[in-house]
């Protein structure tokens, strides 16, 4: 017996001009954490011209597009996504001009490139928030932000109950000009991250005319930090109860997921529109529910928005099929693709996540839920160092670290400094390649046995994850019927065993993954195209080893 995903699916939302392919509802992008990818400069740090040397690498490994996470100037509190001047390049990376030089040449690679931008705070060095200190109460600049008169009888306390998602209050106190304690501002993040007022023009203004600032460059798209907590539920309102951050993602709650949001958005998928390319923008927008996160994809709202639903399911057959039901459920019913992601700078990288404690288990699930997320109809999202097989560094001193969460939580459990450590290139002793200088500084320490993770260590090793990733993005570019889509239909299988099979005037395609730790036997749907574990096909039925994926083409 099959089930489809849905009975109906539904037509292309607005009509795309004629020949226009709609690149970003099939792509493979790749995010690069600037610090961490490659430095150019031998200073520890990765930089824009770093990246720019490390292009035909990503050409080489077969993706579409590559995101920037911040490279802006920045104070760093928050690892750029402070921003002080969004018009400028933060001397660490480079200057506007390697910004230049780096869309040019992905470009003529073939490569788009997408950036991030961080509307929902800016940094305490922002020239706007500077300025709102010196002029102190009264000044119009503080109605750009959220500034408010404490509670208490001298104002000694914060003006609601929200938190901080890094920890502790939402809201810190000023001193005004004149010494007093004065009033205080909201940060949803770090105190040097006030979030701006979006109530207020002047701020759709300015970051209308940053968005055409970029785009003028050339960029091809927008990954939009905190894209679901721009506006605030009126009145501020207390929320009652105090761990408000496992609530994030499950329960509404008065300082994300406002419905107001999403006139912003249509107003910047209006720009969007003005400039040829077919540019884009891709939310980042933590959400209750799938379906709420499909109100950001609506035709003339978003292009993408990340499938933290999808992220943050385990390794259990039913759970999987259920979130990937719903997803491409909720997606087709607004036109918009699904997208696929496993890791990025914010979570534990899933070979670790994944592991349970064996790292060879981690490894083998790894490339499983590689296969099977490059599988499924839309887009999916890789973060750079994944095709590596890199785990998460879980044992960096905590001298080291360097996540404003780190210092403000309850230390190493939590925090994002082990997905960002450096990634190794070549070479036998750290950095391994990572700067110009051999036994050079990288600004996070890598594990010593990451010798045998390098680039130059797999390359060319046809059982490395590197080749398996290059092999998978090859096949999915070349085969019909993967790609973009909006359907699948699930075939029947034992219990831990996903299979379902997608369909077009093309040719058709199967994937299927044992979820389990022991072998199963399975019908041998047609020719074996790749696999994530050593697999021998027979004619009628195969054997599938544990945590192994395999694409066939039926």
């Amino acid at each position: 017996m099959t089930q489809h995903v849905t009975d109906t699916v539904p037509t292309e939302a607005s009509a795309a001009a004629p020949g226009r392919r709609e690149w970003w509802r099939d792509a493979v992008i790749y995010q690069v954490y600037p610090r961490s990818f490659a430095d150019g400069n031998g200073d520890g740090m990765g930089d824009l011209p770093g990246i720019r040397a490390r292009l035909p690498y990503l050409k080489k490994l077969g993706v579409d597009a590559v995101w920037l996470s911040p490279f802006y100037a920045s104070p760093q509190a928050d690892a750029g996504y402070d921003v002080a001047d969004y018009r400028a390049i933060d001397p660490m990376f480079g200057t506007l001009t390697d910004a230049d030089d780096l869309v040019r040449d992905a470009h003529a690679l073939g490569l788009r490139v997408i950036v991030d931008v961080v509307p929902n705070h800016c940094s305490d060095q922002h020239e706007w928030f500077k300025q709102a200190l010196r002029e102190g109460p009264g000044s119009p600049l503080r109605d750009r932000f959220h500034f408010r008169a404490g509670k208490g009888e001298s104002g000694e306390l914060p003006p609601n109950d929200w938190e901080s998602i890094f920890g502790g209050p939402a809201w810190t106190r000023v001193t005004e000009p004149d010494g007093t304690p004065g009033q205080w501002y909201l940060h949803l993040f770090a105190p040097e991250q006030p979030d701006f007022n979006w109530d207020h023009p002047a701020v759709h203004d300015e970051f209308r005319s940053i968005l055409r600032f970029w785009l003028d460059l050339g960029i091809d798209g927008f990954r939009i930090d905190v894209a679901h907590g721009l506006v605030k539920a009126a009145g501020l309102p207390d929320i009652g109860h105090d761990e408000q951050v496992k609530l994030l993602g499950t329960q509404a709650v008065p300082y994300f997921d406002q419905d107001g949001v999403h006139e912003i958005y249509r107003s910047w998928r209006r720009i969007l529109e003005e400039y040829a390319g077919d540019r884009i923008a891709v939310a980042e927008a933590w959400t209750p529910t799938v379906e709420r996160s499909a109100l950001y994809l609506r035709p003339d709202e978003l292009h993408q928005a990340f499938n933290f639903s999808y992220l943050t399911t385990g390794w259990d057959a039913d759970e999987l099929r259920d979130v990937i039901d719903r997803s491409l459920r909720a997606m087709n019913a607004v036109h918009a693709p699904a997208t696929w992601v496993l890791s990025n700078h914010d979570v534990v990288r899933h070979s670790t996540r994944l592991a349970e404690g064996d790292e060879a288990r981690g490894q083998r699930r790894a490339r499983a839920a590689t296969l099977l997320m490059l599988a499924l109809p839309g887009s999916a999202y890789l973060y750079q160092g994944e095709e590596l097989g890199l785990p998460e560094v879980v044992d960096l001193p905590d001298e080291v670290r360097q996540d404003p969460a780190f210092f403000r939580s309850s230390g190493q459990d939590g925090t994002r400094d082990g997905c960002r450590v450096p990634l190794p290139w070549s070479g036998q002793l750290p950095p391994f390649g990572f700067g110009p200088v051999e036994g050079g500084p990288s600004w996070l320490p890598q594990p010593a046995d990451w010798r045998t993770l390098t680039v130059e260590a797999q390359e060319g090793d046809p059982g490395s994850t590197l080749e398996f990733y290059r092999s998978a993005l090859a096949v999915r570019r070349e085969h019909p019927a993967l790609g973009a889509g909006r359907q699948i239909t699930w075939l029947d299988s034992p219990e831990g065993v996903l299979v379902f099979r997608r369909d077009t005037d093309e040719g058709s395609f199967v994937c299927t993954v044992n979820l389990t730790a022991s072998p199963v036997t399975v019908a041998t749907p047609g020719t074996l195209l790749l696999a994530s574990s050593d697999v021998e096909p027979g004619a009628d039925l195969t054997q599938l080893p544990g945590d192994c994926a395999v694409w066939w083409a039926a």
